[in-house]
This record gives C-alpha cells, structure tokens and sequence, in this order.
C-alpha cells in the first residue's frame, strides 16, 4: 500500500468513526442519543487508534494536515511529499464522512435540526467567538504535537523492513488515541476541538454537497477558524521544539 492509499484510508475511517459517533449521540432515535460528551471524546480517541493501527506501518499515519505540516517544519518529514499527503487526507475525510452519513440516513431524515446535522459533519462553538475559538483549537493542536514530537521514537519501521516517515503512529495507536480522549475532555468544550483541518473541511465540503433533507447553512463563516487554529497550533509545536533541541 502506498502512503498516499494509506492516508486516504487512515483519514476515512478516521472520519467514519469519528462523526459516526457524534451522529449517534445528537441524531434521533440512534441507541446512542443523548449519551454525552464523554462518549464523543472517548469515540473521537477510538478513532484515532483504529486510524493509526490500520496504516500506520504504510504512513505514518499523519491523517492530518497539522501533523504533516509540523514534522516537516522541524525536519522529520520531506517538504515534497507534504501535498500529496494533504491531498490525501482530504480526500479521505471526505469519503468517511459520506460513509457516515449513509449509515445513518434514516436518523437524518428523522431529525427536524439543521444545527444537529451540521454537528454531525463539522465542528462549531459553544459560545461563538472566532478569535478566541481560533485560540482553543491552537491550544488543542498544540498539545497533539508536542506529544507527537516528544514522545515518538526515533524512527519507524514497516512490516517489509522499510523506513517510514514519522506520523502519529510514532507514539504507538493506543496512546494517540488517549491522547486525543484526554485533550477532548479538557480542551474540546469550547470548540468541539477539530484539531485537524482536514477532519472539519472535508466534512464540511460534503454536508455542502450531499442532499440532506433540511440541513440548512454549512457555516462558511466559522470554517477558516478549525484550519488556522490548527495551524498556529502546529507553528507553535514545531518552534518550541526547536528551541528545546537546541
């Protein structure tokens, strides 16, 4: 498999998963309705730990743009095969948030919320404040690849003996994956914490695109707040780092 197959994989099951369960908490008459937050972050980190298990060993598992960005600004990763990376990481969270809407279609087409089914798809504010929404999502971003970046091994290796590039795998699928439970119980409030710009623009992109009865606006207005909050988050990881090699 390649690393570009792996990611479009690795995202899609990521956002398969991980708006499943959001779906299955705020859509009516799911078994899940209603069964909180705690369920939501503990769903989201369940879904990083498959993501990361499953192409780990072929990618990395960046599955995520902040991620590819960072490793390559502090030098674990090649500047060239960033695009490709982020290409594929869109069009894989695209695909598994499709995927999740099918599997639940009917609970769709139940509900009467246009904010319910954008919940769904992308994230959104508790309280409605860019700058400040913006700052959260950095703070979130941040806490991911400081981990990322100080907690991986040096290197990884595939099951065919090869070298591959540093990615979330580094710190292994099931501590990724309490990592982002835990930065979703303490910092998700405010935001519903993206921390990947590709988790919320490729869902967003499909919630504008497919025929939900009733969905109302995509909110474009918020969508650049869960991409540069992100990306100051992965700006700020990869200076301390350098300042701490240092």
């Amino acid at each position: 498999m390649t690393p570009f197959v792996a990611e479009i994989i690795g995202t899609a099951l990521l956002l398969l998963l991980g708006t499943g369960v959001v779906a299955n908490v705020v859509l009516p008459g799911t078994k899940g309705n209603n069964s909180g937050w705690i369920v939501i972050s503990a769903g989201w980190g369940m879904a990083v730990f498959v993501a990361v298990a499953c192409v780990g060993q072929y990618s990395g598992a960046h599955i995520n743009p902040a991620v590819t960005l960072c490793l390559a600004a502090v030098g674990a990763f090649d500047w060239a095969d960033a695009p490709s990376y982020i290409l594929a990481q869109m069009i894989g969270a695209f695909i598994g948030a499709v995927l999740a809407y099918l599997a639940y279609y009917k609970h769709y087409a139940a509900s009467d919320d246009p904010a319910s089914k954008l919940a769904t798809f992308s994230t959104g504010p508790a309280i409605r404040s860019l700058g400040w929404n913006t700052v959260t999502e950095a703070i979130g971003t941040f806490v991911l690849l400081i981990a990322v970046l100080h907690f991986s091994a040096p290197e990884a290796t595939s099951v065919a003996g090869e070298t591959i590039p540093n990615g979330l795998s580094s710190i292994g699928a099931i501590p990724v994956g309490l990592l982002v439970f835990a930065i979703g119980l303490s910092l998700g409030g405010p935001t519903g914490y993206a921390i990947n710009p590709a988790r919320d623009l490729g869902p967003r992109i499909a919630h504008a695109i497919l025929p939900i009865p009733g969905k109302g606006s995509s909110d474009w207005s918020y969508a650049w707040v869960p991409i540069v909050g992100p990306l100051l988050g992965a700006a700020a990881a990869a200076g301390v780092h350098q300042l701490v090699a240092s």
